[in-house]
């Protein structure tokens, strides 16, 4: 690998990047992150960057916030080191979910977070599988945006007959995404009528499309709290469904997501590790694939020059 490829990891997700590395047969470049008595975060670079094309690895996950600023702060001091480019990589850009305005007097996030990753040095942004795909038109620079879907329904159709099996939607939000896993599975799909009465509390109604009596499979881009989740594998279970199957590409498992999902009738989630997910995560029905082959490959397509459309055609 080019000698000029530098990769660095924030504090949210290191060994992603480490293991972003090992594809890529190179060592993780080193910086110290530390924090003064006043609380304020201190970012040192502790390798030669200038000139080089440099890769800062980071996601959005808690606590958010420092998240971010440690990204902002290790890209600002990259810049000033004279880094020739510099990329965000953030596999899970959680503002994504604050995409329009739904309510009076409100931020719209994801195009404040976008200006500010901006400002702070990034020239291009590599992500996997927004919440809404618009926020990649947020960006004044060049976006990468990847998606996990290959390489879970790779693993749901190795792992599982499905001559009985329909994808659902938990909501009409998530149609098209879903629908691209149909697709891809040669399933027919069903959506399930949703109403959000809270950032915890959801309601659903009926469910669109044919599910009595055959196997389920639902595919969300991230699970939270696991409310929507729990939700909607009762409603299945009523509608006639006999085994589920869930998927999303962003395990944040916060609240009680791991207790309320374990003792769930559910077969098996299958998540990736665009976030960690640590020990106190992890739970029996629970299965984590990794993309960092799929980011490092993205990674060297981007510093050679090359299409990274063309993974996925």
């Amino acid at each position: 690998m080019n000698e000029k490829l530098r990769i660095f990891a924030c504090s949210s997700n290191p060994a992603l990047a480490e293991e972003m590395c090992a594809c890529l047969g190179i060592s993780l470049s080193k910086l110290t992150i530390t924090r003064f008595s006043n609380d304020n975060l201190f970012v040192q670079v502790l390798e030669n960057v200038r000139e080089r094309d440099v890769f800062v690895v980071q996601s959005c996950t808690q606590p958010v916030s420092d998240n971010l600023m440690e990204l902002m702060i290790t890209m600002d001091a990259l810049r000033s080191a004279s880094a020739r480019r510099i990329t965000a990589v953030i596999p899970y850009y959680s503002y994504a979910r604050s995409d329009k305005k739904d309510a009076p007097r409100i931020s719209i996030t994801g195009r404040l977070i976008a200006d500010l990753l901006q400002t702070a040095g990034a020239n291009r942004v590599l992500t996997m599988d927004l919440h809404a795909p618009q926020v990649h038109g947020f960006f004044s620079v060049p976006v990468d945006h990847l998606t996990a879907v290959p390489l879970m329904t790779d693993y749901i159709g190795q792992s599982y007959d499905l001559s009985n099996t329909a994808v659902v939607a938990a909501d009409a939000g998530g149609a098209k995404r879903v629908g691209r896993v149909a697709a891809r599975l040669k399933l027919p799909m069903a959506i399930i009528d949703k109403r959000r009465v809270g950032d915890q509390n959801v309601h659903q109604g009926f469910v669109v499309g044919e599910v009595k009596g055959k196997n389920a499979i639902v595919f969300e881009d991230e699970i939270a709290t696991g409310s929507t989740m729990v939700t909607t594998i009762h409603t299945l279970r009523d509608a006639g469904v006999e085994t589920i199957i869930a998927g999303a590409t962003h395990p944040i498992l916060v609240g009680d997501a791991v207790q309320n999902l374990s003792s769930s009738p559910l077969q098996e989630l299958i998540v990736t590790n665009t976030c960690a997910v640590g020990p106190e995560k992890r739970f029996d029905k629970l299965t984590v694939l990794s993309v960092a082959p799929l980011l490092a490959e993205a990674v060297r397509r981007i510093h050679t020059g090359e299409s990274v459309g063309a993974l996925f055609t």
